[in-house]
């Protein structure tokens, strides 16, 4: 299943962690583990943040994936599936 994990980072927690190098370290560490088919930075309500997305059929492997940022960067985390156009005329025309 193709998951979209979207993610925030509040400022302070941000700000240090651009300062210390652990920012793009945790940001490489969830491209790895996800083995991101894509990937955005970007605001997420104003607040530093991006969307990830990736092939998951584990979902025992999600929490391997949200407790790094949660700990790293005290990130705010959604994960929600997503389809391609196909997909969704696929879903729709049945």
């Amino acid at each position: 299943m193709r998951l979209m994990l979207k993610f925030a980072i509040p400022p302070e927690r941000g700000n240090a962690a651009a300062k210390d190098g652990t920012l793009g370290q945790a940001i490489d560490n969830l491209l790895k583990a996800t083995k991101a088919d894509a990937a955005y930075f970007t605001l997420v309500d104003g607040k530093r943040g991006g969307m990830v997305f990736f092939e998951e059929n584990d979902v025992t492997r999600l929490p391997q994936l949200n407790e790094p940022l949660f700990a790293a960067l005290d990130a705010a985390i959604e994960i929600v599936p997503v389809l391609t156009p196909d997909e969704l005329k696929r879903g729709i025309s049945k």
